[in-house]
C-alpha cells in the first residue's frame, strides 16, 4: 500500500519563493494548499488536484481567523510561512518613515508568530513550522551593514520563532528558520547567487530531511546552521 500524500500549507505563495515551493512539493507529490494576498494567475495555472489555493492577508487577523475556520478539517505535515516584504530595504533606518519601519517590522516578524500560534492546532503528529527567515537577520554574522530595518524585522523574527518554541515545547513542536540563500526574485534582484528553482529544491529536501524533528533550527537551503 501507498503511504499517504503528505499535506502542505504555504503561506504567501502567489510568486517568487512561494510559488516556487508549491510547484515543488506538487512534483514531489505533496498535497498542497497555497494561500494568496490577491488573486494571481501564476498560481492558478499549477491548478490540479492536489492544489487548494486560499486567499487570505496574514497582516489581518480576521481574514487569518476566517482562514483557520475554512480550513478546520485539515492537518498539515508542513506549514511555511514565505510571506514578507522589504519595503526601503536598502534605506538606513534613521531615513525610513517610522510607519514604513512598524509595517516592515508587523509583516515579517509579528505577523508570521500570529500565524503561527493561531495555525499550531493544524500541524499533524510529525510536522514542521517552516519561516523565512534570511541571513540577513543573523546578528553574529552581520559583517557588511545595509538592509538595516529588513535585517531588524528578520532578527525579530528569529528571536519570537525560539521563544513561540520554548513556550510550547511540551508539544515537542518542530520549528525551522529558513534562509533560502540570495535569489534572483523581484526581492533579491538580477544580480543575486542562484535562481528560484535552486533555493526550493534545496530547501524541500532540507524540510523533507529535518520534518517532525523537535525544537528550532536556524538553516540555511543548503542546510547548513547559521549563527544567531
Amino acid at each position: 500500500m501507498a503511504a499517504p500524500r503528505k499535506n502542505a500549507l504555504i503561506v504567501g505563495a502567489s510568486r517568487g519563493l512561494g510559488l516556487g515551493l508549491v510547484e515543488t512539493f506538487l512534483k514531489r507529490g505533496w498535497r498542497v494548499t497555497a494561500t494568496q494576498r490577491k488573486p494571481s494567475p501564476d498560481l492558478a495555472a499549477l491548478a490540479s488536484d492536489a492544489l487548494s489555493v486560499e486567499t487570505a492577508d496574514i497582516d489581518d487577523d480576521a481574514a487569518v481567523s476566517a482562514l483557520h475556520q475554512r480550513l478546520a478539517g485539515q492537518r498539515y505535515d508542513l506549514v511555511f510561512v514565505v510571506a514578507g516584504v522589504a519595503t526601503q530595504a536598502h534605506d538606513p533606518a534613521h531615513d525610513v518613515p517610522r510607519a514604513v519601519a512598524a509595517q516592515v517590522y508587523l509583516t515579517n516578524a509579528i505577523s508570521p508568530i500570529r500565524f503561527a500560534e493561531r495555525f499550531r492546532d493544524r500541524l499533524a503528529a510529525g510536522g514542521s513550522l517552516v519561516l523565512m527567515s534570511s541571513v540577513l537577520g543573523s546578528v553574529g554574522l552581520n559583517e557588511s551593514g545595509g538592509w538595516e530595518t529588513y535585517r531588524a524585522s528578520k532578527a525579530a523574527l528569529n528571536t519570537l520563532a525560539l521563544s513561540f518554541e520554548i513556550r510550547h515545547r511540551a508539544e515537542n513542536l518542530s520549528v525551522i528558520l529558513m534562509h533560502p540563500g540570495w535569489v534572483r526574485t523581484e526581492m533579491g534582484g538580477p544580480e543575486a547567487d542562484i535562481d528560484v528553482e535552486t533555493s526550493v529544491a534545496g530547501m524541500a529536501d532540507v524540510i523533507e530531511a529535518r520534518l517532525g524533528r523537535p525544537g528550532t533550527a536556524y538553516l540555511d537551503y543548503r542546510g547548513e546552521t547559521l549563527a544567531w
